[in-house]
């Protein structure tokens, strides 16, 4: 059964969320602030981090950073703030998903089955287990990315845009169609979360992320993995 972390310092909201995540058939694993969060992390080990950006001690921001520089499990953040550069700044840390409040509690059930199912199904999606490309190796099973035998941390949907492109490889893929197959037709969403992520991707894959020799930019179209 699946763990979620959520972290949250708003005891009434904890407490809703935590009653919706439990009735959904996950084990609910609760914070007040991020250095509990990061406790609970190590020793839960979730399946996936529900992460208010504001609470005590380590803010969200912080914590998306930290745990995705040792997992690479489906983050969303939880926040008041409306502002796009706050969007920005987290998809840039590695978060999956960005969810305004007030929120719908059903909406959020909804999106953290989305992102446990994408993941479960990436990590056994199809029968070559390696993908690789000059230094560049993705291993599907162990949902892995490696640059000269270095590790490389990798967010969810970078890791599922990745594995995307590289399957499609020498193939002009639009950002439209990036989005329907990583995020899925009936999810709402900026269509230039595609551009935030493959930036990301590109500054950890690229010698030289303004001279891309993997990810290339195919105008008016969106990108094609070079193999």
């Amino acid at each position: 059964m699946d763990k979620i972390l959520i972290v949250e310092d708003d005891l009434q909201i904890q407490t809703l969320l935590k009653d919706y995540i439990n009735a959904s058939g996950y084990i609910a694993i609760t914070a007040s602030d991020g250095e509990e969060a990061l406790m609970k992390f190590e020793s839960e080990t979730p399946s996936l981090a529900l992460l208010d950006i504001i609470v005590p001690k380590i803010d969200g921001f912080e914590l998306c950073r930290k745990i995705r520089n040792e997992s690479s499990i489906p983050i969303i953040m939880l926040s008041s703030k409306k502002e796009d550069t706050d969007k920005i700044l987290a998809l840039g840390l590695g978060a999956d998903d960005y969810v305004e409040k007030p929120f719908s509690p059903r909406v959020l059930i909804a999106k953290i089955q989305s992102h446990l199912r994408r993941a479960n199904e990436l990590s056994g999606k199809g029968s070559v287990e390696v993908l690789q490309c000059g230094d560049l190796e993705l291993d599907i099973k162990a949902r892995t990315v490696k640059i000269k035998d270095r590790f490389i941390p990798f967010s969810v949907k970078e890791f599922e845009i990745l594995h995307y492109l590289m399957l499609n490889k020498n193939q002009a893929l639009s950002r439209e169609k990036i989005f329907d197959e990583i995020w899925g037709y009936n999810e709402y969403g900026d269509i230039n979360t595609v551009t935030v992520h493959v930036r990301k991707i590109r500054e950890k894959i690229e010698p030289d992320p303004s001279n891309p020799t993997f990810i290339e930019t195919v105008w008016g179209i969106g990108y094609k993995f070079k193999g």
